[in-house]
């Protein structure tokens, strides 16, 4: 008796091959729908599922193998006499691979692209994979033919690989209709976060290491999900580690946080060390680099405009992992190259989060992501803001206090960023207080900070935090408010001249 292979797959790349070629092994195959019509067209012999069931599809399509005799033959156990005497008294024969993809649903979310035959078929083959094989991926139809072909047969490590990647296709395909149902109602308890997550990562990518060497690390990218990352082209340099991919994240998302103008960030360990916008893109790189050259060094550089020969000079002078840009000009991009280890990225914009996860003992922390309030043309929006000094910030001001407030919303907390110009020119990160972030944010700005902003990512508690950016010349603070001690802060800030604003917003970051 013949084997039978069942092939119902909406993705019909390569069914042709793999179906000539089962036949030209002795393999009979069934068929349905808009396979089995591609299948006759060119002359493939096929047995209609419909002359198996004794049942034409109804429902326009949505019934069509849910059918014992269909389901029978899937999923008998061959070593059990009695489910073979079962099939035999039932006229049922078996089959012995199912071929099948499911609708693309995320394509185009909808009742009707709810696969309901496909994923039961596939997981009816899965299951009784010691004795069925399933595919669900056109890039296994050769490796498959090619065993069939030295061997006969599929080894048990063949089809519980492949049984493997059935269960994670049905598995992906129903986390993508959860989270669609999820675009309707979250909760259901008046919170934006749903009641429960099923998340479906595909591994797109190794890493060279994960944080340190003696850590294995990867990319994976979620089902139904574009990612920068995954669409960058690689100009040269060694393999990214997961610490370069985690800076270039950061980096890449604060330049595309400053708007249009040239811009340029330089990242350490997730943390700007320099960002400023210039007259062109290399003039800001250049600012950037100048902010803090000693942790610049074996940086992330991310700007958002080509990257031009003159920037590029400027970047082969110091030691830098990874640059990241939408574009290189031919003869920087040469000038570039001439530095083997050095990660070249050119990658289209990123898309926007839409939850923000931690690990925890058990299980996640979730939350929605932090972004700054913009207006609808994409600027700072300030509505929320208001002045509680006496002294109004000059026009110059407003324009550093935007700057230092959108760059303070992308560094660990404490921090204190000091700006000038558009150019960090102190950025105290990370602290247990704000105060010490504070005196490190003076001494790199180096009296660069004089007539210029600072803003502080979440309120001084106390009028002894704004003793750091007095010190260093600072004319104009932004920062939330809500401390009990407002008051007195902003006290403080009258006595010493300085304008302050209040946000009514933090943005803490850990």
């Amino acid at each position: 008796m013949k084997p039978r292979a069942l092939l119902s797959v909406y993705d019909k790349a390569g069914i042709l091959d793999l179906a000539n070629g089962l036949v030209g092994l002795g393999w009979e195959i069934l068929s349905s729908g808009g396979t089995a019509r591609l299948l006759k067209e060119n002359g493939v012999s096929v047995t209609e599922v419909f002359e198996v069931t004794g049942v034409q599809e109804m429902l326009g399509g949505r019934v069509k193998t849910l059918h014992p005799n269909i389901h029978g033959g899937i999923l008998a156990d061959r070593s059990d006499s009695e489910h073979m005497a079962e099939l035999e008294d039932r006229g049922i024969r078996p089959i012995d691979l199912v071929v099948g993809n499911l609708y693309p649903f995320t394509s185009d979310p909808s009742v009707e692209l709810i696969d309901i035959g496909g994923p039961t078929m596939l997981r009816a083959a899965a299951k009784n994979h010691a004795h069925v094989g399933v595919v669900v991926d056109p890039n296994d139809y050769a490796p498959l033919l090619q065993e069939l072909q030295s061997c006969g047969t599929l080894s048990l490590n063949t089809r519980n690989r492949l049984a493997r990647m059935a269960f994670a296709h049905t598995a992906s395909y129903d986390s993508a209709i959860v989270k669609w149902f999820d675009t309707f109602d979250k909760s259901g308890d008046g919170t934006s976060l749903p009641v429960s997550l099923h998340l479906s990562l595909q591994r797109v990518s190794g890493l060279r290491y994960g944080e340190n060497p003696h850590q294995e690390g990867a990319f994976y990218l979620e089902d139904g999900l574009r990612s920068c990352w995954d669409e960058a082209v690689v100009h040269g340099g060694k393999a990214l580690s997961y610490l370069n991919l985690f800076d270039a994240e950061a980096a890449w998302r604060l330049v595309h946080c400053l708007g249009g103008e040239p811009t340029a960030v330089v990242i350490k360990h997730a943390n700007p060390c320099g960002v400023a916008v210039g007259d062109d893109i290399a003039a800001a790189y250049l600012a950037a680099h100048n902010c803090d050259p000693v942790s610049a060094f074996g940086g992330v550089i991310a700007v958002n405009r080509p990257v031009n020969l003159e920037m590029a000079q400027a970047l082969s002078e110091v030691f830098a992992e990874v640059v990241v840009a939408p574009e290189y000009q031919p003869q920087a991009l040469v000038k570039l190259q001439e530095k083997p280890n050095l990660r070249i990225l050119e990658t289209p914009p990123p898309s926007l989060p839409y939850l923000e996860f931690r690990n925890v003992d058990g299980g996640f922390l979730v939350q929605t992501p932090d972004f700054l309030s913009l207006r609808g043309d994409g600027q700072l929006n300030r509505s929320s803001w208001g002045v509680v000094t006496d002294r109004v910030p000059e026009d110059s001001e407003w324009v550093d206090l935007e700057f230092a407030w959108q760059v303070a919303a992308r560094v660990s907390s404490n921090t204190i960023v000091f700006a000038k110009n558009r150019q960090a020119v102190g950025i105290g990160a990370g602290q247990q207080n704000r105060r010490d972030a504070g005196r490190i944010a003076a001494e790199k700005a180096a009296g660069r900070a004089i007539g210029g902003a600072c803003a502080s990512d979440a309120f001084f508690p106390f009028p002894d935090g704004l003793d750091a950016a007095i010190t260093a010349g600072v004319t104009a603070v932004v920062q939330p408010g809500g401390a009990l001690r407002d008051a007195e802060v902003i006290a403080a800030a009258n006595e010493a001249g300085i304008a302050m604003v209040f946000t009514g917003r933090r943005h803490f970051r850990h």
